[in-house]
């Protein structure tokens, strides 16, 4: 299993490196797809009741489980999240902050879709 230690947050200024995931086609709506880069399991999430895109881990770090990109999406106000489907914990899709006010996070990722592709920005 892939050491939580190894997932970072990639901001845009940071992308070395735009990894093409899948086309628009074949993620669900308002739900996530698991992709793999190096070894790392992202959750790429379609939210598509809000007209975005998002990625972070996809290891849960409450329990060490590779399973957000089936999370369930939502709003806390105007903050995007997903809940870990076992544990209920939730966290925002914008920066990865656990909240429930724990203090585990997530790592997060930019995403950009063009001409009909789902990209993941990553470091290298």
């Amino acid at each position: 299993m892939t050491d939580i230690l190894e997932y970072k947050t990639v901001t845009e200024s940071e992308v070395g490196a735009w990894i093409k995931v899948a086309a628009v086609a074949d993620f669900p709506a308002n739900g996530g797809v698991c992709a793999d880069h190096k070894g790392l399991q992202v959750a790429v999430f379609n939210f598509s009741r809000r007209d975005e895109w998002y990625a972070t881990q996809n290891l849960c770090p409450h329990k060490k489980q590779m399973i957000l990109s089936r999370g369930m999406l939502g709003s806390s106000g105007e903050e995007p999240k997903v809940a870990c489907p076992f544990h209920k914990q939730t966290f925002s899709l914008k920066n990865g902050n656990n909240l429930n006010g724990d203090h585990c996070a997530l790592a997060t990722y930019p995403v950009k879709v063009e001409e009909g592709y789902v990209y993941v920005g990553f470091k290298n």
